[in-house]
């Protein structure tokens, strides 16, 4: 377990109702801000390390957010800080404030094209379009240091896979995080158009880096013991302590009773929160159905053939790089 990550579920609230994401979103509190500087002082003691925000949409309780930003800022031991957002609560303050927090990494999730982005991310009435925001946004978001485009890849555009990148790398994005559906059934027919949409994704990195142009893919620098899912210690928005996300899926909703390690006023130690955390794994297997189980594995060894068939390229241009 990656004990140097707090992981900060700030709401299960969303905007939006995207057709592959699991998260169960009805019924739940959001964490407050002091809940999350709580949670943030606690890791900070304990050695600090990398914090993550995540939803839900985080940005639709934006004062939680901002306090962290604010805090951990001056903390010294949080190396970095993530936010993981639909782009809806966007705005040039925000994007000024990434810009102003060297640690801030922004991670904004797109699908492609409009018409595949707009199909799978279904917006709840009277909420903005997604894509036409972020399109409204554009010219200030290539402007944001350290923006990644985490490019969502349901099965029923696995086939358009690398047609989306295309279209994202030609809005001006040079920052990827490549996601597949997991926990979904995929086809047999689906799998082989995720094969060969990664092949023509790596064709299109390859070339790029051949040119010596930059493009950073965050899968090449990053492993997870259970895919999707983010491992470390894990505050959920009722403020009980995990070792995994796992819990975010509604699916999966059951094992929280499980993986519940302790509370943000009655906080697990390490050893214990170490302990729950080597369960993780096996109580996915017994809870989720044969064919998902089995679909997450061949999406999960799909990311990684692109990734283990990228590395030479990848060790070539960073010597490239390193010797200009």
């Amino acid at each position: 377990m990656s004990a140097s990550t707090l992981i900060l579920t700030v709401t299960r609230q969303c905007n939006l109702r995207c057709s592959y994401c699991p998260t169960a979103k009805d019924g739940w509190p959001s964490l407050s801000a002091d809940q999350a500087l709580q949670a943030l002082r606690l890791f900070s003691a304990r050695g600090g390390g990398d914090v993550k925000l995540f939803g839900g949409e985080p940005l639709l309780v934006p004062d939680v957010v901002e306090a962290v930003f604010r805090e951990a800022r001056d903390i010294g031991n949080i190396r970095r800080l993530y936010l993981s957002t639909n782009g809806l609560g966007l705005d040039a303050d925000w994007l000024e404030r990434v810009r102003l927090t060297p640690k801030a990494i922004l991670t904004v999730s797109m699908d492609g094209r409009p018409e595949d982005h707009r199909r799978l991310r279904r917006a709840l009435p009277e909420v903005a379009d997604t894509y036409s925001h972020l399109m409204d946004l554009l010219p200030a978001l290539l402007d944001t240091p350290r923006l990644v485009v985490t490019q969502t890849i349901a099965p029923a555009t696995a086939r358009d896979a690398a047609e989306n990148f295309a279209h994202l790398r030609g809005l001006g994005f040079t920052r990827f995080n490549l996601l597949p559906g997991y926990y979904l059934p995929w086809r047999d027919a689906q799998l082989a158009d995720l094969a060969r949409g990664f092949d023509a994704i790596r064709a299109q990195i390859e070339a790029l880096w051949a040119a010596d142009g930059y493009l950073y893919l965050r899968n090449l620098y990053t492993w997870a013991p259970t895919p999707f899912f983010n491992t470390g210690m894990v505050v959920d928005a009722d403020g009980s302590i995990h070792p995994s996300n796992i819990g975010l899926s509604g699916k999966l909703d059951h094992l929280r009773a499980q993986t519940a390690a302790g509370t943000l006023d009655d906080p697990p130690s390490p050893a214990a929160l170490a302990a729950k955390a080597e369960q993780v794994n096996g109580l996915l297997e017994q809870a989720l159905e044969p064919r998902v189980l089995a679909s997450t594995r061949a999406v999960d060894a799909e990311l990684t053939r692109l990734c283990q068939g990228l590395y030479p390229a990848w060790a070539r241009w960073r010597r490239r790089r390193a010797a200009a």
